[in-house]
């Protein structure tokens, strides 16, 4: 589920408007507009595609056969950077010592971390536009997927309105970018797949959800390729109002054939709502972490609070192992536990793993040990978002200040480090800094990666408290309420 159980923001709601007709996207060597707020109407790379019927892709929809777009050394092609949510850049050359910030209005508030792909970053805002940047800032295209659901369709929820919300992921067997929009007052929910470099659309899908209600679920969640299909996770809106479980959706990199399923065995609940996602291990396996579900202390095991290990190569998830605290039941009924962080892949041994509740929890890679299985476990802090991971460290987003936490050859968790409480973002690390946000404050810290101490900082805007920064040369680019922030180290 979402944080702030306690706090059910309000509703949202509108009507969804007709189909705008799909146009053929054109590049512009125009910047956008560097004031909070929409693009000028001058810049003319607009595209828009309507929301889609239900079922398979238009038929107007291109096939890729081969990649348009060949991955390079300053890409950050997904969340944190690679199938494995590292957080970390090889490429990133070393800081100066200065930063300075050029911000970019857009459409709508981005919670979505920016990907980079071939040079171009991709943005995706909460009015479901999905822009292409230069490294500079300069726009090449735009592409838009008709109206955002509106603030009264929905019984609860604290985005509003609620476009695209998941970070958005390259495939580099298809050369194919990959997002989720939400439109309408009876809420779609519908993949779709573009160029990277131009922005032109392969295809788009609505996506179906038997057994629950549409209109309760949400996509927050990174998405992830694997096995030939994109991955899409699903969790609650703020509020866990209505019928809801937390379910991972497959569907093929061309947009084709059937759309695969996993579900937590719960009756309500479990939703798969971090911002990081699901994520790759190195046997293409998926790794999602269900929030609380609906079994209590007396009740059988479904589950919930607890971290999934999904087989997808036969195409069909299928659950092969799993870790749940041995508190599990009573953290579903008192909403603490997992969900809030996904885990940190530590080499090739060991995953790191913390949540609401003050615990974390080392567990060993391909054996996680089911109810009560961890190798360790630490009392450190509440982690929300996603982590960062360099060599044997772990850098992790809590919320009274990003720890460094080293894990020791048999499996210990040791805290290096406690930044100041205000820099409380998911981090990521590269040229010798570990680059966080203080959310409140609308700041980018450059932190020392040995002692946690602010080296340089940077105003880049208010943002969202899940914001986390993506990484391109010697630039980090930060989503914000308003747009981006490219920031040049």
């Amino acid at each position: 589920m979402h944080p702030g159980r306690a706090k059910v923001f309000k509703t949202l709601g509108a009507s969804l408007v007709a189909v705008v007709i799909l146009l053929v996207g054109c590049t512009s060597s125009q910047p956008p507009p560097t004031s909070a707020g929409p693009p000028s109407a001058s810049v003319p790379s607009t595209t828009s595609a309507g929301p889609p019927s239900a079922g398979p892709p238009s038929a107007s929809a291109s096939r890729p056969t081969s990649p348009t777009v060949p991955a390079a050394a300053g890409d950050w092609p997904t969340y944190h950077g690679d199938p494995q949510r590292s957080g970390f850049s090889a490429a990133m050359p070393a800081a100066s010592g200065t930063l300075t910030a050029r911000r970019l209005g857009l459409d709508g508030a981005v919670y979505a971390s920016p990907v980079v792909v071939g040079g171009t970053i991709i943005v995706a805002t909460e009015h479901n536009t999905l822009y292409g940047f230069s490294p500079t800032g300069t726009q090449r295209w735009r592409m838009n997927f008709g109206t955002p659901t509106p603030p009264s369709a929905l019984a609860c929820g604290n985005i509003e309105p609620i476009g695209i919300t998941g970070t958005p992921v390259w495939d580099p067997a298809t050369g194919t970018v990959f997002a989720v929009a939400s439109t309408g007052t009876s809420v779609v929910q519908t993949l779709v797949g573009l160029d990277p470099a131009t922005g032109k659309l392969r295809f788009r899908r609505q996506l179906a959800f038997p057994g629950v209600d549409p209109n309760a679920m949400q996509q927050r969640g990174a998405l992830a390729v694997t096995a030939g299909k994109v991955w899409i996770p699903f969790g609650a809106r703020a509020g866990d109002c209505g019928d809801y479980k937390g379910r991972v959706v497959g569907v093929a990199t061309n947009g084709a054939g059937t759309q695969v399923d996993f579900t937590p065995e719960t009756k309500r609940g479990g939703g798969i709502w971090n911002p990081m996602g699901v994520v790759v291990n190195r046997q293409g396996r998926l790794l999602a972490v269900s929030a609380n579900g609906a079994a209590f202390p007396g009740d059988s095991y479904d589950h919930t609070n607890t971290l999934l290990e999904l087989d997808v190569t036969a195409g069909t998830p299928r659950l092969v192992d799993s870790f749940a605290p041995s508190d599990w039941a009573l953290n579903n009924q008192q909403d603490v536990g997992l969900g809030s962080q996904s885990p940190a892949l530590i080499g090739d041994r060991w995953i790191f793993l913390g949540g609401k509740s003050m615990s974390s929890y080392v567990l060993a890679q391909g054996r996680l040990g089911g109810i009560g299985g961890e190798v360790s476990q630490g009392q450190f802090c509440r982690s929300f978002g996603g982590t960062a991971v360099r060599g044997s460290t772990v850098y992790v987003p809590c919320t009274d200040g990003v720890r460094a936490v080293n894990i020791t050859r048999d499996g210990k968790p040791v805290v290096a480090w406690h930044a100041d409480g205000a820099i409380a973002g998911a981090p990521v690390v590269g040229g010798g800094r570990v680059y966080a946000l203080d959310q409140d404050g609308g700041v980018l810290h450059a932190l020392d990666p040995g002692t946690g101490q602010t080296k340089e900082q940077v105003a880049v805007g208010v943002t969202s408290r899940f914001a986390t920064p993506a990484i391109t040369g010697s630039r980090v680019i930060v989503p914000t309420m308003a747009g981006i922030t490219i920031v040049d180290t």
